[in-house]
C-alpha cells in the first residue's frame, strides 16, 4: 500500500512540470488573442483619457506650463458652466427616473395581454425607427412660433407662445427624450418580466401576497439588475439630447435648455482645450460616482431575493 501511493506521488509530480507547461502555453496563447482588443482600447480609450488629463493641468498646450488645479477653479467660477450643470442635471433628474418608471409601467400592462397589446407595442416602438433629424423636424412642426400647436391656440383667440424661448421649453424636451426612449427601455423590462419565475409569484399569490406586494417583493428584486441597465442607459441618453437641442435652437438655446454639450461644444470651438478637459474630466467623475451608487442599490435590493 505504502508503496503504491508513493509511486502515485512520483507519477503526479513527474506529471506536475508538464501540467505547468501547457497551462503557462495557454495563457500565452489566451494573451496573444486579449491584445488586439488591448491594444485597442489602449489606443482609443486609455491614451485620449490621459492626454485629457494632462491638458487639464497645464495652461496651454505650447508653454505647457504646470497649473496644478487651477484649470478647474476657474472652471467652476464659470457662469456658462455653472448653467449648463444646473440645466443637466435638471433634465436628468426629470427625465431619467420618467424613462424608467414608464417603460416598467407599459411592460407590466402589456404582459398581461390586455386588448390590441400588439398595436401599442408598434406604436411605441415605432420612435427607435426614426432618425434624429426626422425627429426635430415633427417637432418644430408641432411647437415653432408658426407651428401647429400656436395655429390651434390662434384659433380659440388666444395668443400665440415662443415654446422654445419659454418656460415650457425643458418640458417639451423632456417629452421628446421620452418619446424616443420609452419603446426600446420597454422592451427590455419585457424581456426582464418575460424571465421571472412563474412558480414563485403564484407561490406568493397562494399564501396571500396581492399583486402589489408580489410586484415590489418578487419582480422588483428579480429585475433589478435590468433597471440598473436601463437607469444607466437612460442617464447616457440624457446627456445626447444635445442633438436635437442642438439642431432646433442652435449653439445659443434659450438659458434654461443650454446643456453640458453646449458648454463643451462651445469651448471646443474657442480651442479652449484646458476649459474643455476640466469639464471633460469632472462630467466622467461625477458619472462614475452615481454609476457606482446605482451599483451598490442594485446590489442590496438583488440580494435580497437570494
Amino acid at each position: 500500500m505504502k508503496f503504491a501511493l508513493e509511486k502515485k506521488k512520483k507519477r503526479e509530480k513527474a506529471q506536475k512540470p508538464r501540467h505547468d507547461r501547457r497551462q503557462r502555453r495557454d495563457r500565452f496563447v489566451t494573451s496573444l488573442f486579449i491584445l488586439p482588443s488591448f491594444l485597442g482600447v489602449a489606443l482609443f480609450f486609455l491614451l485620449p483619457f490621459l492626454v485629457v488629463g494632462y491638458y487639464a493641468l497645464i495652461d496651454n498646450p505650447i508653454r505647457a506650463r504646470f497649473v496644478g488645479l487651477s484649470n478647474f477653479a476657474a472652471l467652476f467660477s464659470n457662469t456658462a458652466f455653472k448653467l449648463a450643470a444646473r440645466n443637466t442635471a435638471v433634465f436628468s433628474a426629470i427625465s431619467v427616473p420618467l424613462a424608467v418608471v414608464i417603460p416598467l409601467a407599459f411592460a407590466v400592462l402589456l404582459m398581461r395581454k390586455i386588448p390590441a397589446g400588439s398595436f401599442f407595442k408598434t406604436v411605441l416602438i415605432s420612435p427607435l425607427m426614426v432618425p434624429t433629424a426626422s425627429v426635430v423636424l415633427i417637432w418644430e412642426v408641432l411647437f415653432h412660433y408658426n407651428g401647429t400647436l400656436n395655429t390651434v391656440l390662434t384659433s380659440f383667440g388666444l395668443d400665440k407662445i415662443d415654446f422654445f424661448k419659454s418656460d415650457y421649453a425643458v418640458g417639451i424636451i423632456v417629452c421628446l427624450f421620452l418619446w424616443k426612449n420609452i419603446g426600446y427601455n420597454m422592451i427590455l423590462f419585457m424581456s426582464a418580466l418575460a424571465n421571472i419565475p412563474v412558480g414563485i409569484t403564484e407561490a406568493c399569490m397562494l399564501d396571500g401576497a396581492g399583486p402589489w406586494k408580489v410586484f415590489f417583493r418578487i419582480k422588483i428584486p428579480y429585475i433589478s439588475s435590468s433597471i440598473l441597465f436601463v437607469t444607466i442607459l437612460s442617464l447616457i441618453n440624457s446627456f445626447k439630447i444635445f442633438r436635437e437641442i442642438f439642431l432646433m435652437t442652435g449653439k445659443y438655446p434659450y438659458e434654461k435648455l443650454y446643456m453640458l454639450q453646449h458648454f463643451m461644444n462651445n469651448t471646443f470651438d474657442s480651442l479652449d482645450y484646458q476649459k474643455l478637459s476640466a469639464a471633460a474630466i469632472v462630467m466622467c467623475a461625477v458619472m462614475i460616482v452615481i454609476i457606482g451608487i446605482l451599483f451598490l442599490v442594485e446590489d442590496k435590493v438583488g440580494r435580497d431575493i437570494e
